[in-house]
């Protein structure tokens, strides 16, 4: 029997509660900007993160980190 058949597979990841983000846990998303609906993902070389809309096509738009500050929904 392979692993996938018995539910016990290593890469096996828990669903998160209630529909949050799954990326908000990962160190690449800063978890203040995607809480308002966008991308948050953060270019780690520089800093600078994407303000664009959460799951946008493309490629990310990489703004200052205070550019990014204060963010609403």
């Amino acid at each position: 029997m392979n692993s996938h058949e018995n539910g016990t597979s290593e890469s096996f990841h828990p669903q998160p509660h209630s529909g949050e983000r799954p990326d908000l846990r990962s160190l690449h998303v800063r978890e203040d900007v995607a809480r308002t609906g966008r991308c948050g993902n953060v270019h780690l070389a520089t800093g600078r993160t994407c303000i664009l809309p959460e799951r946008h096509q493309g490629s990310c738009d990489f703004v200052g980190p205070d550019d990014a500050k204060g963010l609403l929904p």
